[in-house]
């Protein structure tokens, strides 16, 4: 059953997601920010918390859960090293994803061929 909570849950944000930028105006980029936004202002009132336990996966892997994990950042930033930690917090617990992301695509710029016009 956890599987298929995580596949209903992580597919219904995604659906909401591409439902966006088919039936609004709204650039791609504005929705993914906006994605990252509502994960951080559901932390910030409790309720997001209450869907990692549920979904797990499918609630940490969409954009809303990079947002979740930038103000869980935030919050133990705060608890070490006090206001400074509202800098420190979030790129301490989103360090390991940035940097993968950023291996990857330099592995996936190196690998592929670029079409020039």
């Amino acid at each position: 059953m956890d599987y298929l909570w995580a596949f209903l849950v992580g597919g219904g944000i995604c659906a909401v997601g591409q439902i966006l930028i088919d039936k609004t105006r709204l650039t791609p980029a504005r929705i993914l920010t906006g994605f990252v936004c509502i994960g951080v202002v559901l932390s910030f009132v409790g309720f997001y918390d209450y869907l990692v336990d549920f979904a797990g996966a499918g609630a940490t892997v969409p954009l809303t859960g990079f947002g979740h994990n930038l103000f869980t950042g935030v919050k133990q930033g705060i608890r070490d090293n006090g206001i400074l930690g509202i800098l420190t917090g979030p790129l301490t617990a989103a360090s390991g994803g940035i940097c993968a992301v950023i291996v990857f695509a330099l592995a996936a710029a190196c690998v592929s061929k670029p079409k020039m016009k």
